[in-house]
């Protein structure tokens, strides 16, 4: 880093190199504090360590290609991305076109961005045009943070997701109850422990503690094409501890992993049991989608479903898992039209009352 001078006038300057002119001379940036002080002198070094810190950035970005970068990117947080987002990232960067893939990052502007997602948008989901413009936005921010991009994105797709109802999770637990051991542990502990399916397969007897599951790691599909289990949840807000119903906690094996399954293979069996049973379109994930809207339907607060269910905030209970089951909306459906009926009741009773008065007088 380089270092301030105090100047004759007592302020202090501080000389960073810039660039070599067409002599072979060299050029510097001054940067200068009129603090005579120390602060001064801080003050004039962090400017230029700033400056210099910016050069560095932009000179290691012009020559990159968006490629590149992304590569670049991935290996510089390696460490810290958890293996389904690098492999997520992997596989954007595969589907990219030559056009904007190979082109350098300082030429990437929002008119070309705006382009390639408006040709993008013609092929593939509104979520999927999100997830690409994210990546790439990131890569530019990460070598030009400076660089402003405006680009006009579809709009978000809003899903009419079915929430099982309380008859499909019975059909579907007396059909496991006596075919299949090791996916009614699973479609347990997603049901009534409110749990995702990474969580589910990364569980052993370990983490069981009378009644209560302690969840803290996650099985995950890498890059590398591998199953591993991590030692960290999907985020968070997903380490907890989850009481489980007495009869889940009996079903749980006493030793080793509770269900002998990846993520991949429950989701494959479960399609096929639900054609099986013709069912309703459900997937697995739907079960926490259940759980949920129970919990919601009988009362119980949002930051406790939160709690149980692992989600930092309350935006998914809100566009996701507030759906209303159809034996919850009728239930409460009827009670609601009950009411009403009885307010109607009593009021045409309190009318015909009242005009039997007038009639007397």
């Amino acid at each position: 880093m380089a270092k301030a001078k105090k100047l004759p006038s007592g302020s202090w300057r501080c000389l960073v190199y810039d660039y070599t002119d067409e002599s072979g001379k060299r050029r510097y940036k001054s940067f200068t504090s009129s603090d005579p002080t120390a602060a001064g002198k801080r003050d004039a070094e962090l400017q230029a360590a700033k400056y210099a810190s910016a050069k560095e950035e932009t000179a290691r970005g012009s020559s990159l290609t968006l490629d590149q970068g992304i590569t670049s990117y991935i290996k510089d947080k390696s460490n810290v991305l958890s293996p389904s987002t690098i492999r997520g990232y992997y596989s954007i960067q595969r589907a990219l076109p030559d056009t904007i893939r190979h082109m350098s990052i300082r030429h990437i502007n929002s008119a070309v961005l705006q382009s390639w997602v408006n040709d993008l948008a013609g092929k593939a989901t509104p979520k999927t045009v999100r997830n690409h413009y994210a990546l790439i936005s990131a890569i530019i921010g990460y070598y030009y943070p400076d660089k402003t991009i405006r680009v006009q994105l579809p709009q978000k797709q809003v899903k009419n997701l079915y929430v099982p109802t309380d008859q499909d999770i019975e059909t579907l637990i007396s059909y496991l109850e006596q075919h299949d051991q090791d996916m009614l542990i699973a479609v347990y502990l997603a049901c009534f422990g409110t749990m995702r399916r990474s969580e589910i397969c990364a569980l052993t007897s370990d983490d069981i503690s009378g009644c209560s599951v302690v969840i803290n790691k996650a099985m995950v599909y890498t890059s590398e094409h591998t199953w591993i289990t991590k030692p960290v949840p999907k985020n968070d807000s997903s380490n907890r501890i989850v009481e489980l119903p007495d009869f889940v906690i009996a079903a749980l094996p006493t030793e080793g992993p509770l269900v002998s399954s990846t993520p991949a293979a429950i989701s494959d069996r479960f399609i096929r049991i639900i054609k099986r049973l013709k069912l309703p379109h459900i997937r697995f994930h739907d079960l926490r989608h259940y759980s949920a809207s129970v919990m919601h339907a009988i009362g119980v607060p949002d930051v406790y479903i939160m709690q149980r269910g692992g989600w930092s905030s309350d935006h998914t209970l809100k566009t996701i898992y507030r759906g209303s089951m159809d034996d919850f909306a009728r239930r409460y459906t009827d009670q609601t039209n009950a009411h009403f009926q009885a307010l109607n009741s009593n009021n045409a009773t309190r009318n015909t009352t009242q005009q039997k008065k007038f009639v007397d007088k």
